[in-house]
């Protein structure tokens, strides 16, 4: 089996590649990565489990050409790279557009004329909005942000595919959790890095505000996953937790007894983003807490450096 993965070396694809280069099945692993954020640490840390197989390709979603090339021989294409933000954040329109809608048009377009058979699409689940229900698969999206609203239109060309191929998408919740390549913009990473250096959080609102999670390791479980599952193509969450940006802080407190927090426009309440959690593709993915939100802080703030 031979495998590209787009943003192979992003938060979620270093995890990822590094999965699937130890699964014996996958006889090759084209990592397609344009290094935007910049974010090298894919290439660092001594060699990987199965590094023979990987193969990286410096290149853009919107370089029609290249993805071509990159998708020759191609059996299964993970489709994560974006650009990215937390789900509500409201800037950058325009790159959105150009990344998320038109970079996955173009991807699309280069698949069909491919020999791929099956495609995993990493949508989030931003594209359902506000919401004052955990929003299951069957629940309308509706985009508030142009993050979201670029992820929701990918999932248009993504669908195309379907008919043709295996087609997944997942819609994610916000990826928390230790990697080399970590993004510190999602909340839980960057108030464990908060906590542990500076031992002050700073809040934005009330922090009553709900999100869904998943960690990191039970997001990239799940994708490889999808290699061996008996599992139809479909759109699917993949979340495993709804907590509170205060449950976070309260947690933290328990780790980290002198932690301080400070609340900033107070006056402001912040929507809630509940999604729920799909049982029959958590048990498929075999994705599950295997241990409380305390000890994932714990075992995060144990890899930090200092």
């Amino acid at each position: 089996m031979k495998i590209l993965v787009t943003g192979g070396a992003g938060y979620i694809g270093t995890e990822l590649v590094s999965r699937l280069a130890q699964m014996p099945e996958v006889k090759k692993i084209v990592v397609y990565d344009n290094l935007s954020r910049p974010n090298y640490n894919l290439f660092l840390g001594g060699k990987l489990a199965g590094h023979e197989k990987i193969k990286f390709i410096k290149g853009e979603l919107l370089d029609s050409r290249g993805l071509r090339l990159a998708l020759k021989d191609i059996d299964v294409v993970y489709h994560l790279a974006a650009r990215v933000t937390t789900p509500l954040a409201h800037t950058d329109g325009h790159l959105y557009e150009q990344i998320n809608h038109w970079g996955t048009a173009e991807l699309v377009y280069a698949v069909e004329e491919s020999t791929v058979k099956r495609f995993i699409y990493t949508s989030s689940a931003g594209v359902y909005g506000a919401t004052t229900e955990p929003a299951d698969e069957n629940t309308p999206p509706n985009p508030t942000t142009f993050y979201a609203v670029s992820k929701l239109r990918g999932e248009d060309h993504v669908r195309r595919l379907a008919p043709r191929i295996e087609t997944f998408i997942f819609r994610c919740g916000n990826v928390y959790g230790y990697s080399r390549s970590m993004r510190f913009d999602a909340v839980i990473n960057r108030f464990a890095f908060e906590a542990n250096f500076l031992k002050r959080i700073t809040i934005h609102g009330t922090g009553s505000q709900l999100r869904s999670f998943i960690h990191i390791d039970s997001i990239t479980r799940a994708l490889a996953g999808v290699l061996q599952a008996p599992l139809n193509g479909g759109t699917y969450n993949l979340v495993t937790r709804t907590i509170s940006v205060m449950d976070v802080v309260d947690e933290l407190k328990q780790l980290v007894p002198d932690l301080e927090f400070i609340l900033i426009n107070q006056h402001m309440r912040f929507s809630h983003l509940m999604v729920k959690s799909n049982e029959f593709i958590n048990k498929q993915l075999n994705i599950h807490n295997s241990c409380s939100f305390r000890e994932d802080l714990q075992n995060f703030l144990s890899r930090l450096s200092f």
